[in-house]
């Protein structure tokens, strides 16, 4: 028999015990970055999706497409700004992002899930009142920040056997009022309102590294705290960690924030004690269920 037929059947036996720990769990998954742009990464993410369903596991898909949105602004003659890292989005603005979000890359998203076989259906945190926002900041126009969530619609649509791929837009308290919202705080405020078991961040980076570049595999909320505090967590990995922080508070079980530049990096994370990335955890003390990452507290 072919060695490579061999190893694959070791492998799939060898995540038994991982796939029965994850089964029936909810499990969002940010998607962004490169990969988006990519046919085979985007292909490969889709299979990953379609698997995890197929064993058990409830996943929600929540996506950016900032390379997308400024490629369309730039065809448009609109000057893209951003204060802090972060968009500034006006009413001109934002009719372009809801356009590329809602539209282009969430149905690119659902149509490669359908070709690999699963079942998937497109929202946007609009759907709904699935995500209802108020401004962030004056200075971002309508950027939103997630004050109510209704996500009942995705429970609706995952226990259905399908596949929720939710694009970060969302609705205004006022009327008519549409806001882009931040893809990773889009992701953990509805992982924090189906509290969900993990909330996985692809990024395109190796994860949280310490002060000597080592990427750290494992943290509690508090350790993430004292590396904001004293300077070893900068830059863009701030808000990641802050909304792995929020999500934990709002009950997720646990955050990782992994590398999606590796090859089938979510199941990594899921099915191998190996892991692809940064756990953040609740310290407190749950009971040690099989097929946990060695040392990792239980659901």
């Amino acid at each position: 028999m072919d060695r490579d037929w061999t190893t694959t059947a070791r492998t799939l036996s060898e995540a038994l015990p991982y796939m029965q720990r994850y089964s029936g769990a909810v499990v969002v998954v940010k998607f962004g970055g490169n990969a988006m742009g990519d046919q085979d990464d985007m292909a490969e993410f889709a299979r990953d999706i379609v698997l995890m369903k197929q064993v058990g596991i409830h996943p929600v898909v929540v996506h950016g497409g900032g390379p997308m949105i400024n490629e369309m602004l730039g065809k448009l003659g609109i000057e893209s700004r951003f204060v802090r890292g972060k968009r500034v989005t006006t009413q001109e603005t934002v009719e372009v992002v809801e356009m590329i979000l809602s539209g282009l890359v969430n149905k690119r998203i659902v149509q490669a899930i359908n070709d690999a076989g699963g079942r998937a259906v497109g929202i946007s945190g609009k759907d709904d009142d699935l995500m209802v926002c108020e401004a962030d900041d004056p200075e971002l126009g309508f950027v939103g920040r997630p004050i109510e969530m209704n996500v009942q619609i995705i429970r609706d649509l995952y226990m259905a056997g399908l596949i929720p791929v939710i694009a970060p837009v969302a609705t205004g308290m006022a009327d008519n009022e549409t806001f882009n919202v931040n893809g990773d705080t889009a992701a953990g405020a509805i992982a924090g309102a189906l509290k969900a078991d993990r909330l996985l961040l692809l990024t395109d980076v190796a994860g949280v590294k310490d002060s000597s570049g080592e990427v750290v595999t494992q943290m509690t909320p508090e350790q993430v705290r004292a590396m904001i505090a004293d300077g070893t967590i900068a830059g863009g990995m701030i808000p990641k960690t802050e909304t792995a922080l929020k999500a934990i508070e709002d009950g997720v079980r646990a955050v990782v924030i992994l590398d999606g530049r590796v090859d089938n990096a979510a199941l990594l994370e899921l099915f191998t004690e190996h892991g692809a990335g940064s756990l953040i955890r609740s310290t407190e003390p749950r009971v040690k269920p099989r097929g946990l990452r060695q040392g990792e507290d239980g659901r």
